[in-house]
């Protein structure tokens, strides 16, 4: 759950502006909701790389891994797993 609420606080923060208005659920698309753009997973990328000490590769890059809150939670405990 810990990744989790860091992720959101990050979403609210960069793309919400400090309001939990507008927030996807859990397992909402952030491409089909307008939330995110590709430039934006490119942000987010770059805070979760530094956040959590990950590295993500290129094959790492697809909707499976970024499209929403659960998936990108999902990728980041299976990368710190990973390094284990």
């Amino acid at each position: 759950m810990e990744v989790e609420r860091i992720i959101k606080e990050f979403l609210v923060e960069n793309f919400l502006y400090g309001s939990n208005d507008g927030l996807p659920g859990d397992d909402d698309s952030f491409m089909e909701k307008g939330f995110i753009d590709s430039t934006g997973i490119l942000e987010v990328v770059s805070f979760i790389e530094e956040k959590f000490f990950i590295v993500v590769e290129d094959d790492d890059l697809v909707p499976e891994n970024f499209d929403s809150i659960r998936r990108l939670v999902n990728f980041i405990d299976s990368k710190l797993k990973s390094n284990v």
